[in-house]
């Protein structure tokens, strides 16, 4: 196997206590970095959920020792599973609007630029799929173009501090797979060649506080452009 760059954002914990051994996971979409900390803005989520802590386990196992078939439960981690993982995603709103269904994504991140996910991000808006885009920087997709992606729409926000959260919600996908943070752009390096994780948020208040920022961001007329 060639070696790819690990850019994932997690730590594991793993401490006895009273009733036994419990395992802490954090799972975040910046570097654990004091320096840019104070420059970045980011999402974390610390847990002991059991399946994410597993998860965890099994990927620091695959980084660590010789595991070419490890599999996850809750986690999209890549470069074996996240690109896939987000397709299928995508292709349950397309169903979900080809059956009369209201369907979104929204999606914010760095850049977006990996060909597959455009070309289906253009089928779902030919579909009738409502796409909404918060990116920071390079940007490979044309929104807006008739009877191709004029169910698209991208914008970037422009504020004190860097916008360095990825943040990736889907309205139709079952509760526990409508929206997910982690490490990864849409760029053919963070799906393809490193390792990366993209983590659920399950918790329904914190799925409210992720929405909140995205539809923020979406409503800003002031630090924000339209492409």
């Amino acid at each position: 196997e060639l070696p790819v760059k690990t850019h994932s954002k997690i730590a594991l914990v793993v401490r006895k206590e009273k009733d036994g051994v419990r395992r802490y996971v954090h799972l975040g979409t910046g570097n654990y970095n004091a320096s840019t900390a104070r420059l970045y803005t980011d999402i974390g989520l610390f847990t002991d959920d059991e399946a994410i802590a597993d998860d965890a386990s099994h990927l620091f196992n695959r980084l660590t020792g010789y595991a070419p078939e490890t599999t996850y439960h809750r986690l999209l981690v890549a470069p074996e599973y996240l690109h896939s993982g987000l397709i299928g995603l995508i292709d349950n709103e397309i169903q979900a609007a080809k059956e009369g269904k209201p369907a979104r994504l929204i999606f914010k991140m760095n850049q977006i630029e990996e060909d597959d996910v455009i070309l289906k991000l253009y089928e779902a808006s030919q579909a009738g799929v409502q796409i909404d885009l918060i990116v920071r920087g390079l940007c490979c997709l044309r929104p807006n173009v008739p009877g191709y992606s004029e169910n698209i729409r991208v914008m970037s926000v422009v504020g004190r501090f860097l916008e360095h959260s990825r943040i990736y919600y889907f309205e139709n996908a079952p509760e526990d797979q409508r929206l997910y943070c982690g490490s990864a752009d849409l760029m053919r390096r963070n799906l393809l060649n490193r390792v990366e994780t993209v983590f659920p948020i399950i918790d329904p208040i914190n799925q409210k506080r992720i929405q909140r920022i995205l539809f923020t961001s979406l409503l800003d007329n002031d630090g924000a452009w339209e492409l």
